[in-house]
């Protein structure tokens, strides 16, 4: 049996993005919560408001967004006390096919993944399992 995530965090601007990622996450059962927020800016005041108390566990974010993307929104991230994202995972969910982006991501801290849209849950499985071993099968 699988111990279930409190909460994931799903940063994206696409709203179909964010509606099918919810559906896979849903039916694999995986986490209490699923929350969507819509670019970066919206994620940090999200998680400086609601966040402090009950931090995700999981956020997967897109690169490309308006008002705020996804390398300002870790940049701002990385500034957060350590008690609020320490235990946090962060993996990039996008479309970008850069080489250059996947290398960038992997030199950020609390980077833990770069993965192509759409999620699958495949894909979510082998993520849950590499971050939290032994709550996955």
């Amino acid at each position: 049996m699988n111990q279930k995530l409190s909460k994931i965090l799903l940063i994206d601007d696409n709203e179909a993005d964010n509606y099918l990622h919810k559906l896979v996450i849903s039916d694999a059962d995986v986490a209490e919560n699923i929350v969507a927020q819509p670019d970066g800016k919206s994620a940090l005041n999200y998680l400086e408001e609601e966040g402090k108390e009950a931090p995700p566990e999981l956020i997967f974010l897109d690169i490309n967004m308006p008002r705020m993307n996804g390398w300002e929104f870790l940049d701002a991230y990385h500034k957060f006390p350590p008690e609020q994202k320490n235990a946090v995972v962060v993996v990039m969910l996008t479309t970008s096919v850069f080489k250059k982006d996947q290398e960038r991501a992997e030199r950020m801290p609390n980077f833990s993944g770069f993965l192509n849209k759409p999620l699958s849950e495949e894909d979510l499985f082998e993520v849950l399992r590499k971050n939290f071993p032994g709550r996955f099968k």
